[in-house]
């Protein structure tokens, strides 16, 4: 059954968005307590957290933005520097390089098929299956726009508003034609508790959630996503994923370590902080305290 807390009022958002900018700039302490009561219907507790969701707030304003690794984790050129000094290389994908204006790529020299990323945020992508189809005016614009964007402002996890705004221009990765599965592991305290994983991206897309023992952890499922209506098998190789992401994880209270598994082949993706900026609706609120139980901070 969904969290009957998804439910938005319309109203009240109308009234109170014209407000978000000046609440964030007079207080960010004020503003993330709203936005956490606001998404989750939980009021947030500073001096005494228990939830999960609330102690993701307590690293996202107090911890992590003093964290230079955790910034360095966060963006996706700095991130790749972390993995080769763990020894971790080969699970990099191919780059085809990095960076800072749009203007300096040259579109001839990349292969027909790629990814593009800005380096500080999220949800800043282009996937391009065919390189002749670029609209390349609305593609500048776009990116233009997103590397003036400081995103860490923006979002309040200003651990992001580190990181340097650059373009950096990966090899798509693709399973069976499709966009390949992705596995979301969430390491707390240097121990890897559960995960969920992702399929059929780009079009009827699911999400499953476990613990990391594979078993279902469905009340973790979160903001009324859906899961697939089949079981889904564990990499054979999974435990080396699990240690893959014990070991860059280690270093940090919490970290959600997202990786590939083609054919055996483990990729890495990206590591996240604050997921959702911490305002998750998890299907069965016991789940949020149960992971709490997890992360000490």
């Amino acid at each position: 059954m969904l969290n009957k807390n998804l439910k938005e009022n319309k109203f009240k958002r109308a009234i109170v968005s014209p407000f978000r900018g000046v609440v964030k700039l007079i207080s960010k302490k004020a503003y993330i307590t709203y936005q956490y009561k606001y998404i989750t219907h939980h009021k947030l507790n500073w001096n005494n957290p228990t939830r999960y969701t609330e102690k993701l707030q307590v690293l996202r304003l107090y911890q992590y933005p003093k964290n230079d690794l955790v910034s360095k984790c966060a963006g996706r050129v700095g991130v790749r520097e972390y993995l080769k000094e763990k020894g971790y290389e080969e699970l990099l994908i191919k780059s085809y390089g990095v960076y800072d204006k749009f203007e300096d790529i040259d579109f001839n020299k990349l292969p027909n098929s790629f990814v593009m990323k800005c380096s500080h945020g999220c949800a800043m992508n282009y996937i391009c299956y065919d390189k002749s189809k670029i609209d390349l005016i609305s593609l500048k614009k776009k990116f233009n726009k997103w590397l003036k964007t400081n995103y860490g402002k923006k979002t309040v996890e200003l651990h992001y508003s580190k990181i340097k705004p650059q373009i950096i221009i990966e090899e798509l990765l693709l399973e069976n034609n499709k966009l390949p599965i992705e596995y979301k592991i969430h390491v707390f305290n240097g121990v890897a508790k559960s995960l969920y994983v992702v399929t059929n991206r780009g079009s009827d897309i699911r999400y499953n959630n476990y613990y990391i023992d594979w078993t279902n952890f469905d009340g973790s499922q979160f903001n009324g996503w859906k899961k697939t209506d089949y079981p889904l098998d564990k990499p054979v190789n999974f435990d080396k994923m699990v240690k893959i992401s014990e070991d860059l994880a280690s270093p940090f209270p919490f970290v959600r370590v997202d990786l590939y598994n083609i054919n055996g082949k483990i990729y890495f993706s990206e590591m996240t902080f604050t997921p959702a900026k911490g305002t998750l609706i998890l299907d069965d609120d016991k789940c949020d305290f149960e992971m709490g139980e997890w992360l000490k901070i």
